[in-house]
């Protein structure tokens, strides 16, 4: 495995743009894509708040076929609780890039990040859609990911090169994320995309595993969001043996794909609003896995731990309490032990040892600091 410079269009076949459509009042990037240059295998995975983007309505149609070409993203604007509009300026959104494109607007992905609540400025997409379609390029990774941030501070992407058999296969990806990110699905936005030949089958497993060790591993606030979705694009160019099982190809393929979602979360979780502080909570011991990652996400969002590795406390009195608010009944002050790294350092590690069983589970967080409120107290 070995990391290369670039992102989404790092593998073979996908380009990218990312320009300024005047959607943000900043006049920064907030509207970008990603095409691939052939159809590609395509999966993804979405919110499970019962409130849903229009985007994301459209998104989860299209993506059924298992098949796509391009993923449509503009950011300052959520096009969420909008209505009959929303829906209809979606699946616009579709048609316009399809049209451009010379496809189906069933083979692209829409999604939106940003304000709630908002009516979608359709007519700015409608405007410069043809400008961004025209600046496709191998070299746009770096604007699509810029173009989709919205409170992020920094750019999230990364790519990697493995080898199956002789053949060399590049996946890529990048995200954005800084508030609202509690998810239970996925994450708030990410894309990866890959060269490698793969069918549908093991996309689909392939993903969901990377995301429940990662995407589905991080919070800073505990909010989900309405909006939160990630997709995986295989266009097969790499001429690999195509992977059908869970074979070795598929282990290498695999510890990739997770790397890069790791990756990328850890990024999103460095970079939350106001954040000062990156915590690991590894639970362990646990009856399951369910229970460690439940247990671990309960210590992650609990606002008196964070606020204490703000302030550099280790009060551990705070973990215990957040493990025994889940009030299960095999814990209590005899079996568990707690253990802090400094809590005056910019990376702190709290481990919870039960002795309920043999399972694990680690979820990333940050503290809340005095920015975090200014932040979300300003945000509209």
């Amino acid at each position: 495995m070995k990391i290369i410079k670039g992102g989404v269009t790092a593998p073979k076949g996908f380009l990218a743009n990312g320009i300024s459509a005047g959607i943000k009042r900043s006049g920064k990037p907030d509207l970008g894509i990603i095409v691939s240059e052939l159809p590609a295998v395509t999966t993804g995975v979405f919110t499970k708040n019962s409130i849903k983007a229009a985007p994301l309505v459209v998104s989860m149609k299209n993506i059924k076929k298992g098949m796509g070409r391009a993923v449509l993203v503009n950011s300052g604007n959520a096009n969420c609780y909008t209505g009959k509009s929303g829906l209809e300026h979606a699946q616009g959104s579709t048609e316009i890039v399809a049209k451009l494109l010379g496809i189906s607007p069933a083979d692209v992905l829409v999604t939106s990040t940003g304000i709630i609540g908002k009516p979608l400025p359709y007519n700015k997409i409608v405007d410069a859609a043809p400008i961004l379609i025209k600046g496709l390029s191998t070299l746009g990774g770096s604007k699509f990911a810029r173009s989709i941030m919205t409170t992020d501070l920094i750019v999230k992407e990364i790519a990697l090169e493995i080898m199956i058999g002789k053949k060399k296969v590049t996946i890529g990806g990048c995200g954005k994320g800084s508030g609202m990110i509690e998810p239970n699905m996925a994450t708030m936005l990410g894309f990866i995309t890959t060269d490698a030949a793969i069918s549908l089958q093991m996309l689909k497993i392939a993903l969901k595993r990377a995301t429940e060790r990662s995407f589905n591993s991080i919070t800073v606030d505990g909010c989900m969001s309405t909006n939160d979705m990630v997709t995986l694009q295989a266009n097969q160019l790499a001429g690999n043996k195509k992977i059908v099982t869970q074979d070795g190809d598929f282990k290498k393929f695999y510890q990739a794909l997770e790397f890069i979602c790791i990756d990328l979360a850890k990024k999103i979780v460095r970079d939350g609003e106001g954040a000062t502080k990156f915590l690991t909570i590894d639970v362990k011991g646990a009856a399951n896995e369910i229970q460690a990652r439940k247990i671990a996400k309960t210590i992650a969002n609990s606002a008196l731990v964070k606020t204490a590795a703000f302030g550099s406390n280790p009060n551990w009195g705070r973990v215990g309490a957040a493990v025994g608010s889940l009030g299960i009944s095999q814990i209590d002050e005899h079996n568990m032990k707690i253990t802090f790294s400094p809590f005056n350092k910019k990376e702190i590690a709290i481990c919870v040892e039960l002795s309920l069983g043999g399972a694990a589970a680690t979820v990333y967080t940050c503290d809340f600091s005095y920015d975090y409120v200014r932040i979300n107290g300003e945000y509209n």
